[in-house]
Parts: structure tokens; C-alpha cells; sequence
């Protein structure tokens, strides 16, 4: 039934609804109407004049509702039925060659190799265990049947492992490796001082740039304005001497050594605050493990190797208070001893010696001839080693997420632990355990850094330079439920002054550093079946570095 739109027009100011039905019936004159005619319709529409080009059908009949969707052009309906064909195809593609393959739903690492798909092969342990760490949400089930081959990649890693005893270079190779270095620290140090430093002469004017040559000055902003303060106090803190010019240098005192995502940070930050403690400029310049040899990231390739002397000028600052703290007492008949000591926190020196393929001679067995300790343990046979630990497993987790970039989830750690395993896994078929741990082609390949939670690995190597009374280890647990606890023993080792109860108030009730980012805890924890697959793997080394402390606690067996 049809109506004149020009009537209703006419009429929309009022109700349309009850005046619009006289042109809806046979009375509607088709001759007078101006639509039916072909003429434009003048209206308006806030107080514009429009054209309307159309008539206005309205169909009261309850089937012609639905016309509307067979009103498409012949060309669009078989646009959308092509575009329905394809994606079928593709879909159903997708779906037979994963079922051939056995693709779907399956971590990628495992794609690397073929494994026997048979339950047998898992240990009973396990087996009667698993339903008790199946949880639906919080990890693909299908990760779940792949845990007997990932376990068979654990049992060949621990069938390898042997803990050996390395072959200690003798110090005239050493030398030979780095004639520079040895020019440039003494064999002794000031008697007067507990940290080690020395006087050398500088013979550079007072309008000379001491640091105009520094790499860490030219490649880093924080340096930059460090070096500006040290600048312009340079000249204040030479020892004038019989028209000669000397300036104190030192070395670290002690190192924390490692290890990353262990609380380093953390404990860096405290110790700071003792009157005692100075540090270097910056808490990491991992001098020793990269930037001597040119690394900043071993990825982006090589830079200009860092001399020593760059090195040195990072304990400026602290060389500044020694001497200021010996030029006072030097009036004096006996002269005290000055003890501020200078720290060092790059949590790489503990395990980091990848470079070591590019610059020394490739041994037979792939073992490193040389190792950072060798060359810190000729110069100082005397430092102070803190070394900070925690589960390997959580470490690893949240080293994972501190330093993934992008796509981070449990799905994610699970598949990149997987192939980390695998790729272990190949280097122990060849080379023994050291020469994988110290290999960098290895460690750069794995998704996720397995080696850095391998503690027994570095710990022995370092007791073959060091004394045990040298090294004091830590545990990232105990240090978070008893600060004021882990603090005193370390100052107890480190021989440090007593503190006012303010001065302790301070270290002890600070607020931890360096936690876990917000969106990192949002993303949640490890799947229970990673967490296992992991515990699996640390458990032969966590039980040896507590044979090695003779300390239970570092097995971190669950209770």
C-alpha cells in the first residue's frame, strides 16, 4: 500500500501518524502528486531547503520486512560467497595438514626433533604426580603428553654432568694476554689504606681533559655529567709533590659478583648508604666480562676495546675521599688507616665470559683458557667476593620477564624453555659440562639464559683462584624476610665501622629496589608443569653447590 510522501512531508511538523492515512488510500491522485509526476520536492531541514529525490515506500505486509536482504547486487552476494569459499578451504587446510603433522596445539620447540611418544619412558614419580599439577587454567594441556621427551633430554644433560677441576693458567700467560693492564696497576698497594689504590704521576696541564678519551664519557649521558662535576675538582684532588702532580688510584675493594635477578640491586643500594662504602659511578659497567673487549651488547657486535685507565676513572669519586682521608693524617707521626672502601656491582662478573672465543686461543676441549677471576686474582689476591642467590628456577622466570620485549606469557617461557633444554641438550652429546656453560654460540641461540642459574658451575671455578673466606654467598629468601639480618653479616665481612641506630634505621627499613614490574606481575606465574620441567633440570646442580656450602638451604627443595 503506498502513501505520498509529499503529504506527509506537508505534514511532519504535526503528528505524521494520525494525518498521514487519507493519502494511503484510493483518494491519493497520482496526477496531482509531484512525486508521481517526477518532479523535485522542495523541504526543509533546519531551515535549509533539501531535495528529495526518492518516494518513500512503506510495505505493511509482514513478509516484505525481510526483503531487504535479497535487495544485493548480483555482484556483492557472489563477492561474500566467494570470500565464505575461501576461508573453508583454508580453515580446513590448516586442520588436516596439523592433524598430519601433529602441529595443533603443540609447542613449536618441540618441532626441532622427533621424539617417541611414549608414556612408558616417564619416571612412575612423575606419572602418579601429574594430575596434581594439571591445572586447566593455567597451562595448555597439551604440554602436558611432551613432558616424558622433555624428560628424557633432562636425564641425558645429568647422565653428562661432571663437576672437574679446571687447569689454573700460569701469570706469565696471563700477562701475555694483557700487557697493558699489568703496565698499569702496581704490584702493591698504599700500606695506609684498606682499599687498594696508588699514587701515579699525572702530567697533563690543568687545562687538560682527564677523561676527554673515556668510551664510557662518549657512549653514556649519566657519565657525561659525572665526568663534568670531575672536571672542574680534578685539579683540587692532585697531590703536588716537588713540582710533579700525582693522582690516587683505586681499585674495588669488593665485588658483587652476581647474580642477575638475585637482589644485587637491591643489596647494592643499601651498602651505599654505609658512611664506609663508596661505589663506582655507576653500579654496573661490567668492565671485566665486556667492556674491555668492546661489548656492549655481544649481538651489536664490537666496539673500541675500554682500557683500564677508562675503568679506573669510574672510582674517581671515591679515590677523591681516600684522599682527602690521607692527606689529613699525613701531618700526623702514625698515620691512620683509611677505611672507606670502594664497591663494585656488575652482576655479570660472576659468569659472563663469552668473549673469550674472539680473543683468546680456542683451547681443544672448547674450555676457556683464561676466565674474568684469573686476572681480578692477580691484581687482588686480597678481594672481597659477595655473591647473591635465589631458586633458579624463579630466577629464570624473572629474567625472562625483565628482559623478553614482547608477546611475554607462561605459553611463551614454557615453548622457550623447551627449546633451551633441546639446545643444552646438543652441546652436553659433545663437549663437557664447563665448555657448554662457557659457550657463547649456546648462549646466545637459547631463548631463555638456563646457564646463569647453573650457580655450583661458577662457584667452583671461582674457589680455584679465591679462598672460601673470600666469598660470601647470600640467598635472595633469606634476605627478604630478614634485611636487617643479611645486611649485618655482610658488614661483618666486609670488616666495616659500626652504625649509629639511625644510620642502620635507614639501611634496613628502606623500601626494596629493582622489583618486579606491575605489568610483569599481571601477566602471572609460570605454568606448574614448567615450574616442574625446571626443578628437574637445577636438581643435580642445587645439590651439589649445598654439598659445596655445606648448607641445605641452596638446594631449594620444595617442602
Amino acid at each position: 500500500m503506498r502513501h505520498c510522501v509529499n503529504c506527509c512531508i506537508q505534514l511532519l511538523p504535526d503528528d505524521l501518524h494520525p494525518q498521514c492515512f487519507s493519502c494511503r488510500g484510493p483518494y491519493h491522485s497520482h496526477h496531482k502528486c509531484p512525486i508521481c509526476k517526477g518532479e523535485k520536492i522542495l523541504f526543509r531541514v533546519d531551515s535549509k531547503q533539501m531535495n528529495l529525490l526518492a518516494v518513500l515506500e512503506v510495505r505493511t505486509e509482514n513478509n516484505e520486512s525481510w526483503s531487504g536482504l535479497f535487495r544485493f547486487k548480483k555482484g556483492k552476494r557472489w563477492s561474500l560467497v566467494c570470500g565464505l569459499i575461501i576461508m573453508t578451504l583454508v580453515m580446513a587446510s590448516y586442520i588436516l595438514t596439523g592433524a598430519k603433522h601433529e602441529l595443533l596445539l603443540i609447542p613449536s620447540s618441540l618441532r626441532y626433533r622427533s621424539f617417541p611418544n611414549n608414556p612408558a619412558l616417564a619416571d612412575d614419580e612423575y606419572l602418579r604426580n601429574l594430575k596434581d599439577f594439571h591445572q586447566p587454567f593455567l597451562m595448555n594441556i597439551s604440554y602436558e603428553k611432551y613432558y616424558p621427551n622433555i624428560k628424557l633430554i633432562i636425564n641425558t644433560i645429568t647422565s653428562k654432568v661432571e663437576f672437574t677441576t679446571r687447569q689454573l693458567p700460569d701469570l706469565e700467560d696471563l700477562e701475555k694476554q694483557e700487557l697493558h693492564m699489568f703496565s698499569v696497576i702496581p704490584n702493591k698497594f698504599l700500606p695506609t689504606s684498606k682499599n687498594p689504590c696508588w699514587y701515579e704521576e699525572y702530567t697533563g696541564k690543568n687545562t687538560t681533559d682527564p677523561y676527554m678519551t673515556n668510551l664510557y664519557a662518549l657512549y653514556s649521558k649519566h657519565f657525561r655529567s659525572t665526568f663534568d662535576y670531575l672536571r672542574k675538582e680534578f685539579w683540587n684532588h692532585l697531590y703536588h709533590f716537588k713540582e710533579k702532580h700525582y693522582r690516587l688510584r683505586c681499585l674495588p675493594h669488593f665485588y658483587i659478583i652476581g647474580q642477575p635477578k638475585c637482589g644485587t640491586t637491591d643489596l647494592y643500594d643499601r651498602l651505599r648508604l654505609h658512611p664506609d662504602v663508596k661505589f663506582s659511578a655507576i653500579k654496573e659497567p661490567h668492565w671485566w666480562t665486556r667492556k674491555r673487549f668492546g661489548i656492549v651488547r655481544l649481538r651489536d657486535g664490537f666496539r673500541d676495546r675500554s682500557p683500564v685507565e677508562d675503568y679506573l676513572d669510574l672510582f674517581d669519586l671515591a679515590a677523591h675521599e681516600i684522599h682527602k682521608g690521607l692527606r689529613s693524617d699525613s701531618g700526623t707521626e702514625n698515620s691512620k688507616m683509611n677505611h672507606i672502601v670502594i664497591g663494585e656491582a656488575s652482576a655479570s662478573t660472576m659468569w659472563d665470559n663469552n668473549a673469550w672465543t674472539y680473543f683468546y686461543d680456542n683451547s681443544t676441549d672448547g674450555e676457556p683458557p683464561f676466565l674474568i677471576q684469573d686476572f681480578i686474582h692477580a691484581f687482588e689476591p686480597n678481594a672481597k667476593l659477595i655473591v647473591m642467590l635465589r631458586d633458579p628456577v624463579e630466577r629464570l622466570y624473572s629474567d625472562y620477564l625483565y628482559f623478553a620485549s614482547s608477546n611475554k606469557s607462561a605459553e611463551d617461557f614454557h615453548e622457550k624453555v623447551a627449546e633451551s633444554l633441546q639446545l643444552f641438550e646438543n652441546c652436553m652429546l659433545d663437549y663437557s659440562l664447563r665448555a657448554c656453560v662457557y659457550n657463547n654460540t649456546l648462549n646466545n641461540a637459547m631463548p631463555v639464559r638456563l646457564q646463569i642459574g647453573l650457580y655450583v658451575v661458577y662457584l667452583l671455578d671461582w674457589l680455584t683462584v679465591f679462598d672460601k673466606e673470600q666469598i660470601l654467598i647470600l640467598r635472595l629468601e633469606d634476605h627478604a624476610s630478614n634485611v636487617k639480618y643479611t645486611m649485618n653479616k655482610v658488614f661483618q665481612f666486609l670488616n666495616l665501622g659500626p652504625l649509629n641506630k639511625k644510620q642502620e634505621a635507614l639501611i634496613t627499613r628502606s623500601p626494596a629496589s629493582n622489583t618486579r614490574r606491575p605489568e610483569d606481575r599481571n601477566l602471572g606465574p609460570m605454568f606448574l608443569l614448567t615450574k616442574k620441567i625446571l626443578q628437574d633440570f637445577y636438581e643435580p646442580f642445587n645439590t651439589k653447590l649445598a654439598q659445596v656450602l655445606s648448607d641445605e638451604a641452596f638446594s631449594w627443595k620444595q617442602p
